[in-house]
């Protein structure tokens, strides 16, 4: 199974949400104990909010890009676990 990647921090509650959602999805198909292979990148969500309150938009697309484009590398490396 590949190892899924998902920028999360919108809200630590809807990304608990995905990651229960994830698990019990893949528990389902698989049984037993199995779960998603993941890695999570969790931005702060009031540095983003700062800057959409600004109109910042470019900047927080920027954050939330650098966020989403050091996934590609965290699943190449492997969980630090």
């Amino acid at each position: 199974m590949k190892t899924l990647g998902i920028l999360g921090g919108m809200s630590w509650e809807s990304s608990a949400v995905y990651y229960r959602l994830l698990n019990q999805a893949v528990a389902a198909r698989r049984g037993g104990l199995h779960s998603a292979p993941l890695v999570l990148a969790s931005v702060d969500f009031e540095t983003v909010a700062e800057r959409q309150r600004a109109g910042d938009w470019a900047g927080a697309a920027a954050q939330l890009g650098r966020a989403g484009a050091g996934l590609p590398a965290s699943l190449k490396s492997g969980p630090s676990c």
